[in-house]
């Protein structure tokens, strides 16, 4: 049967949505699919949020040939801003490792590369394989490329950077084991990055002199550097050492303050308590029955009496934050005195550890952003150097590295 041109348009509308609409609603959707990958685009092509350039400090230049006459090295801020972007670049190496990241997309060599440094050596956790550190050395030939002669007066031929607890990926396992038997033990010594950190430490140090060699880490790798530094200085070996966030909280020495308090109660409430006849003892044997019967199961944590030799040559630089409780009792108020920021620490006396003590305080912070390594490069940084030389930066320094390997080790 014939159909007219009517009939025939009918039909033809039917099966594509009329003439024009047909063809509108498949440019829609060509128009649609297009925005579609135009934002997919986009997202591919946005800077990161660690890239250096998103993430990084601002307003610090790259060695050049003036540090020839006037070292940007011998800034004290320059310096803790350039140690803090390469710790930073260690977490990346482990990011880069996770996300399979080539060559070309890594992130972590953009913060050391406008340094003037090279990745020298990673050092890998053997039992997940990840980078938990890595040695940075001076780049001479990327520094004649921007006719840089030599090394920059105060700038160090070596730096081994450690990282802290990434909470990401196969390596947060490790991490917190780590933590963990640092809380516990107040002694990371067991754990196989800290073999592998002294080793890398002392290589370097042996290769180009511990004077031309710094160690660095944040909050568990500060922990790893703070001990890794001092088994060094034990044998006459002094590493520039910067500690960002490092930690100064431990169950032990918690559970034995509750020990001391719980004994101090106890006497006290014995004092009240009227004395029977046969039961009196002398104030002295009373207090050495309340007060050792409720320590005595306690472990001795508070260090050594003599931690090493030569340690007054080993000046630590700390670096913390009033808001970040687990390193805020470094600034407990016992004995310390503020000084001039220009002025080099004083020596340690009478066999006390002496620390350059840097302390930021910006009131009520989040811990994510007292406990961050990001807040060490912040352009508005406002540091107090208080001269330690106390009783507290002592016993906290001692307990933190003082104490043998324990027995027990935790399950790798």
């Amino acid at each position: 049967m014939e159909r007219n041109p009517k009939q025939r348009e009918e039909e033809t509308e039917e099966r594509g949505g009329g003439g024009a609409g047909g063809v509108g609603a498949l440019l829609m959707a060509e128009g649609g699919a297009e925005e579609i990958a135009k934002e997919i685009v986009a997202a591919e092509e946005a800077p990161h949020p660690y890239a250096f350039h998103v993430s990084g400090p601002r307003n610090l230049t790259a060695p050049n040939w003036r540090d020839l006459i006037n070292s940007s090295w011998k800034d004290g801020n320059y310096k803790r801003t350039v140690i803090a972007c390469f710790i930073q670049a260690i977490y990346l190496l482990e990011l880069d490792r996770q996300e399979n990241r080539d060559e070309a997309n890594a992130l972590a060599p953009k913060w050391w590369i406008p340094f003037k440094y090279k990745l020298s050596q990673t050092l890998i956790d053997e039992r997940d394989g990840s980078i938990f550190g890595a040695i940075l050395e001076w780049d001479r030939s990327a520094a004649l490329a921007d006719f840089v002669l030599i090394r920059p007066s105060g700038a160090p031929k070596a730096v081994l950077a450690l990282r802290g607890t990434l909470l990401k990926g196969p390596t947060m396992r490790r991490d917190i084991e780590d933590d963990l038997r640092f809380l516990a033990w107040e002694s990371l010594k067991g754990s196989v990055r800290f073999k592998a950190a002294m080793e890398a430490l002392k290589s370097v140090a042996e290769r180009y002199g511990s004077s031309n060699v710094c160690i660095a880490g944040h909050s568990l790798g500060a922990g790893f550097a703070l001990q890794v530094g001092k088994a060094l200085a034990k044998e006459g070996m002094y590493v520039e050492t910067h500690l960002f966030n490092p930690p100064s909280v431990s169950l032990a020495m918690s559970f034995r303050n509750i020990g001391e308090k719980a004994g101090f109660a106890w006497k006290r409430f014995k004092s009240m308590l009227p004395l029977r006849s046969g039961a009196q003892v002398s104030s002295e044997e009373g207090d050495r029955t309340s007060g050792f019967g409720l320590k005595n199961w306690m472990p001795n944590f508070s260090g050594l009496k003599n931690p090493g030799m030569g340690l007054g040559k080993w000046v630590p630089h700390l670096y913390v934050n009033n808001s970040d409780y687990i390193c805020c009792s470094y600034t407990e108020h016992d004995g310390a005195e503020v000084n001039n920021p220009n002025k080099e620490n004083v020596r340690p006396t009478n066999g006390q550890v002496a620390a350059k003590l840097f302390v930021m305080s910006k009131g009520n912070q989040k811990f994510s952003e007292a406990h961050g390594l990001e807040q060490w490069w912040s352009d508005d940084l406002e540091l107090q150097l208080a001269m330690h030389n106390s009783k507290l930066i002592s016993r906290q320094l001692k307990s933190l590295y003082s104490l043998p390997a324990p027995q027990q080790t935790l399950a790798r």
